[in-house]
C-alpha cells in the first residue's frame, strides 16, 4: 500500500454537508441523522460554524427517555426540553482545506474525535471523518 499522505484534506472531504441551525430542533437533528446514515451535523449560523452535534450528543438524553426510535417521524417531549446550543460542543478543533491528511490524520490519533470540520476563514467549507481516513488509506489495497 503506498498512500500519498500530504495529499490536501480537501481531495477527501464531504463538501456538500448536512448543517443545523442553532435554532432548529432536535427532533429535526435526529431525522437528519437518521436520513443522511451520519453521525456529526455542524451547527452553522449562515456559513459560520459555530458548534457541532454528535448523534452520541442525543442517544445521552434520549436514553433516559427511550425517544430514540427507529422511524423517521420522530418527536419526544425530552427533545423539547433541550436546545441544539445546549447539547452541542462549541469548542471545537478544525482544519483548513490545505490541511494535508497526514496532519490530519494525526489530530484524529491524538483526540478523541471522529470527524472534523473543515473551514475557511470561519465559513465552513467540508467535513472530514475517520470514515473517509480509511476508506481513503484503502482505496488502492
Amino acid at each position: 500500500m503506498n498512500v500519498e499522505v500530504a495529499v490536501p484534506i480537501s481531495t477527501i472531504m464531504t463538501a456538500e454537508v448536512i448543517t443545523v441551525k442553532p435554532n432548529d430542533s432536535l427532533d429535526k437533528a435526529e431525522t437528519l441523522f437518521k436520513k443522511h446514515k451520519i453521525r456529526h451535523i455542524p451547527v452553522v449560523d449562515k456559513k459560520r460554524l459555530v458548534g457541532m452535534l454528535s448523534m452520541n450528543d442525543l442517544l445521552r438524553i434520549s436514553f433516559a427517555d427511550g425517544a430514540f426510535r427507529d422511524e423517521e417521524d420522530v418527536s419526544s417531549s425530552i427533545y423539547e426540553m433541550f436546545t441544539i446550543p445546549q447539547l452541542m460542543r462549541n469548542r471545537l478543533t478544525t482544519v483548513q482545506p490545505d490541511n494535508s491528511i497526514r496532519e490530519v490524520a494525526e489530530i484524529f490519533v491524538q483526540s478523541e474525535y471522529h470527524s472534523l470540520p473543515v473551514v475557511q476563514g470561519e465559513s465552513l467549507v467540508g467535513i472530514v471523518t475517520t470514515t473517509d481516513m480509511i476508506k481513503y488509506l484503502l482505496k488502492d489495497s
